[in-house]
């Protein structure tokens, strides 16, 4: 997934001979409307004052919560695994982790890995979900103590995904229901062949094959994400896997299928409906509506995001 990256902690140098990622913090303020005299040089702090405006914001959120708060925003391939560490890297085990989340899915390994390094990192985790967490993000919601969502938040089956074409993502239930139609239709039209090689050039049959053992192990992924939140008996995991099979893996013939606060809660997840009105809320939409600007997810394709009150990795797709 080629992609190129600003990134850094706090930025890639400050003007003042530190090297990049080790650029002196900004004084604190007591709100996001206060301007603090930068320590950096003027140019540079102009360059980053968006950056900056975010971490401020993060910073202000944490303290009216008393939890540390981060941002992903990305497909999840293995790659994510080591952006995620530079965030919890010096998290506070002690404290609850939130986790601004939006992402169209991907890998559901992945995801496994992902959650269980969040609650290893924290007394609870709670994800946040002001848009859309898919598929592998879905998986990450399952190992949460908390999934707050907003009035458009949304979480959806849990069908793996694949790249094709670059960044394009298509799913595994589609990929093999394609083939299997492909089949059907040139062994009774043999004519049609070119068309539906045309049509299916960017998947072969390792693709087919990887996309079929991927279905076959959701079952167990659901059960790993929701066995990654420690506060959770067999029991309970158990039920809760029994209640989620339908909704999450077999009923849906959409991977956009929409599945809401209240459809979350139906099933037995830990989901909230947040009143959009408050402190803490407007806050996370704040954020959002900064990190919807830069372009990331929904968009497409989208800049990846993870940023947290100190690290900060934004990368653009590749042109």
């Amino acid at each position: 997934m080629a992609r190129e990256a600003r990134t850094g902690r706090e930025g890639q140098g400050d003007g003042q001979g530190r090297p990049e990622g080790e650029a002196e913090e900004l004084p604190q303020s007591g709100g996001t409307d206060e301007v603090a005299t930068p320590s950096r040089t003027p140019l540079f702090y102009a360059q980053h004052a968006e950056r900056y405006a975010r971490q401020a914001l993060i910073r202000e959120y944490e303290q009216l919560t008393d939890s540390s708060l981060i941002v992903v925003i990305d497909q999840i391939f293995p790659e994510n695994v080591t952006y995620l560490e530079e965030l919890l890297f010096d998290c506070d085990k002690s404290r609850p982790l939130h986790v601004l989340l939006a992402s169209p899915g991907g890998d559901g390994d992945t995801a496994i890995r992902m959650v269980r390094s969040m609650q290893s990192r924290c007394s609870e985790l709670t994800m946040l979900v002001p848009d859309m967490a898919k598929s592998a993000a879905t998986l990450m919601c399952l190992g949460a103590n908390h999934v707050i969502m907003g009035p458009g938040g949304d979480l959806g089956p849990v069908d793996p995904q694949f790249q094709i074409g670059g960044r394009n993502l298509a799913s595994a239930k589609e990929i093999v229901a394609a083939i299997d139609e492909a089949e059907s239709r040139v062994k009774d039209s043999p004519e049609t062949f070119p068309l539906f090689a045309g049509l299916l050039a960017d998947v072969n049959m390792l693709m087919v094959e990887q996309a079929r053992g991927a279905l076959e192990r959701t079952e167990a992924l659901v059960r790993e994400a929701l066995e990654a939140c420690s506060n959770r008996t067999s029991r309970q995991v158990t039920k809760l896997a029994k209640a989620l099979q339908a909704p999450l893996i077999e009923d849906p013939t959409s991977h956009s299928a929409v599945i809401s606060v209240e459809a979350a809660r139906k099933f037995g997840l830990p989901a909230v409906k947040i009143d959009p009105t408050s402190p803490e809320w407007t806050l996370v939409w704040s954020l959002w509506c900064r990190y919807f600007t830069l372009g990331c997810f929904p968009a497409f394709p989208g800049v990846a995001i993870y940023e947290g009150n100190r690290a900060s990795h934004i990368m653009s797709p590749a042109s």
